[in-house]
């Protein structure tokens, strides 16, 4: 494994992993890249530029692609969407604060973006880690969360997707609800999570909204300050790979004019709990 290397982004999560061709995984490889993925919550692999047969092969390593519940997949590759802005576009993909899908009851584990056309500048992605989210928290407002529900709706976000012109009316039409631990543990490093966000969840269950309301405006503006966010910049045949039980994403749309083309793999997840 001595060839394979791993250089932490130097932020609160993230980490770049270099030497390794993700089209030829050997068993140590993949068990290599998944520690690091656990500890690190966003790996970055450069200069992978995979087919859609081979990308869709490397998520198999991590878990099992799922299919998106809003967007087709590509041509024969059903697991594989594109997220697209094109230049007359001023609307991005999922542009807000998020972990993806937590509408749904069984959460996906992972996501990953393999970059294949990128603005000359901007585009870039942020990452938040809800670990150390956790961590930081008064203990009096982990108290008011911690064993709480939270209820997720996939209707707000919606209104931030540009894809409305690519999907079916009952697509268009159809709301997905969720009720999931505010605050979750992670089944594989048993840490606890903040695990609510602000494109999704809307309350908080037997919690009254006038006190709700301002604990989760609190908790959204604390999860994403600076010193848990790690911001990545794109190169073509870059992939992400990110962990959505236990970090948040921002797709920033600063590239109006311009066109920006990612193919995303989501790997199913299990329950929170």
């Amino acid at each position: 494994m001595s060839h394979i290397s791993v250089t932490p982004s130097g932020g609160s999560l993230g980490a770049y992993v270099r030497g390794v061709d993700l089209a030829d995984l050997s068993d140590e490889d993949t068990a290599a890249i998944r520690a690091a993925w656990l500890e690190h919550l966003v790996l970055v692999f450069p200069d992978q530029p995979l087919t859609p047969e081979q990308y869709l092969a490397f998520a198999h390593t991590i878990g099992t692609p799922a299919e998106y519940p809003f967007v087709e997949g590509l041509d024969g590759n059903p697991f594989i969407i594109e997220v697209l802005k094109l230049p007359h576009e001023t609307v991005n993909f999922g542009g807000v604060w998020h972990a993806d899908t937590v509408y749904l009851d069984r959460p996906p584990m992972a996501s990953m973006l393999l970059a294949k056309e990128i603005p000359p500048a901007g585009g870039d992605t942020e990452f938040a880690n809800q670990y150390a989210a956790w961590d930081a928290l008064p203990a009096e407002i982990q108290a008011q969360l911690d064993g709480r529900t939270a209820m997720n709706s996939s209707a707000a976000a919606m209104s931030i997707r540009n894809t409305a012109d690519r999907m079916s009316e009952e697509q268009v039409a159809q709301v997905f609800e969720s009720r999931h631990p505010a605050v979750r543990t992670h089944p594989e490093t048993g840490r606890k999570s903040l695990y609510v966000n602000v494109a999704h969840t809307y309350g908080l269950v037997d919690v009254d909204a006038a006190e709700s309301g301002p604990l989760l405006e609190h908790v959204f503006e604390h999860q994403i300050r600076d010193e848990f966010v790690w911001r990545l910049q794109w190169e073509v045949d870059m992939i992400a790979l990110w962990d959505n039980r236990c970090c948040l994403h921002n797709p920033i749309n600063d590239y109006d004019g311009y066109t920006r083309r990612m193919h995303r793999i989501t790997l199913e997840g299990d329950v929170p709990a």
